[in-house]
């Protein structure tokens, strides 16, 4: 059984927040103050506090040929779901930090990955395995 986690995380302000993560990303969202908002993000809880001075560009790490932002975080959807949002983000002209792409595919832990920016500046990646009982493969 999976547990949902919870994480909470630095925000510059309460309204992009909310149109980000309740509107552009559909997360119900939960109690808020002028300072915290909480959401149902994929059925685990985000905490968004505002605290601006503590915002700070994610450094990289090159995987694949690629900088992946080393401070980040996400979900992990299931196929379908996972290209409806890309498409989604697509519409509406989403500067991605990585465009949404497969890796290793036709391989063992196919899967899918895209990471973007919310309002803050936080790096996210959404990701998706073709086959989820290979997401820890070797």
């Amino acid at each position: 059984m999976t547990s949902p986690f919870h994480l909470a995380f630095p925000i510059k302000d309460i309204e992009s927040t909310r149109e980000f993560y309740g509107g552009l990303l559909g997360c119900e969202i939960g109690r808020s103050t002028d300072k915290w908002i909480d959401f149902n993000f994929f059925g685990n809880q985000l905490s968004a506090h505002v605290k601006p001075e503590e915002l700070v560009a994610a450094h990289t790490n090159a995987v694949d040929g690629k900088n992946v932002p080393v401070r980040h975080f996400g979900a992990v959807l299931e196929w379908d779901q996972w290209h409806g949002l890309a498409d989604k983000l697509k519409e509406v002209s989403t500067d991605f930090i990585i465009e949404p792409y497969i890796r290793f595919e036709g391989e063992v832990g196919e899967q899918a990955t895209m990471f973007f920016l919310d309002p803050s500046g936080n790096a996210l990646e959404f990701k998706s395995f073709r086959d989820p009982s290979q997401m820890f493969a070797k």
